[in-house]
């Protein structure tokens, strides 16, 4: 049996995966952008060494700091994940917030081998040219992407220039997972995410966050994939000494509400969800079936 437990950042994932793969005879696979890295623990919220000895984890902290990581690799390496826990006889919890990496590993989404193009000019532009560009290239897709995410849009057209229309790509492949898979979000009150998110700012503070950003990008420069993640980038320029430590702070927990928003709206837009509150509801759900 594979479930997904997903919901947005700082609702709780971690602890309840945990619980849940106790009483499931479960492995917990990690499907967070970010916490399939090494060394970088604060800032992701990565589940402490004691909580993985408390059940198997797979895809956690395994990546090389400096390396990159692609949607296409954690594909394959969530299916072998797969693989080996069905191998040993146990069930499969999938616990994180990164929906994309959800879909690509659970759906038939492929990866198509692309001749590469110059982007240069595409780059030059502001935000609104570009989003104009995308939506000149690939209308349909484009407007699933926020006029912003330059990263995203890049990538976009990118495709567009290559031949690959990614909203073609999307209307040839299944809307239905090829596996047997249940899925379940962890449902936060609306007036309550917010001040969650306030909190887990400010424990990520306590914990030392700023000490383990300086002494990684110290060590490796500030160039890793891996410091795209919300809690690195937004010290950068405390650590330059144009901002206050309580600006940069003031950035991270409003990058992380903006994160949340994203969140929210993908789970609801692309997955089948069982909203819950408690691992209860989630193993009445699957009563007759464990």
């Amino acid at each position: 049996m594979i479930i997904v437990l997903t919901g947005v950042t700082g609702s709780g994932k971690s602890e309840l995966a945990i619980r849940l793969a106790k009483k499931l005879n479960a492995g917990i696979v990690n499907a967070d952008a970010f916490q399939v890295y090494e060394e970088l623990n604060i800032a992701t919220a990565k589940p402490s060494v004691e909580m993985m000895m408390e059940a198997p984890h797979f895809l956690f902290d395994f990546i090389p700091l400096p390396s990159s990581y692609s949607v296409a690799e954690y594909q394959a390496d969530l299916r072998s994940a797969i693989v080996t826990l069905e191998k040993l006889g146990r069930n499969v919890v999938i616990a994180g917030g990164t929906g994309l990496y959800i879909r690509a590993g659970l759906y038939d989404y492929r990866f198509p081998s692309l001749r590469k193009v110059d982007l240069s000019a595409y780059e030059k532009l502001d935000d609104e040219k570009l989003f104009a560009a995308a939506l000149s290239l690939d209308e349909a897709e484009a407007k699933t992407i926020h006029p912003h995410n330059r990263v995203r849009l890049l990538r976009l057209i990118a495709m567009a220039l290559a031949g690959e229309k990614k909203s073609e790509i999307k209307q040839s492949q299944s809307h239905q997972p090829i596996y047997d898979v249940r899925f379940y979000g962890l449902e936060v009150d609306r007036e309550d995410i917010y001040p969650r998110v306030e909190q887990r700012v400010e424990r990520m503070f306590e914990m030392g966050l700023v000490d383990e950003d300086r002494r990684l990008v110290e060590k490796y420069g500030r160039d890793c994939q891996a410091f795209k993640a919300i809690g690195v980038k937004e010290l950068f320029p405390y650590f330059d000494g144009k901002i206050s430590l309580e600006e940069a702070k003031a950035d991270i927990k409003k990058n992380t509400r903006h994160y949340v928003k994203r969140q929210e709206t993908f789970f609801r837009h692309q997955f089948p969800i069982n909203w819950i509150k408690t691992e209860e509801d989630i193993l009445n759900d699957l009563s007759g079936l464990v």
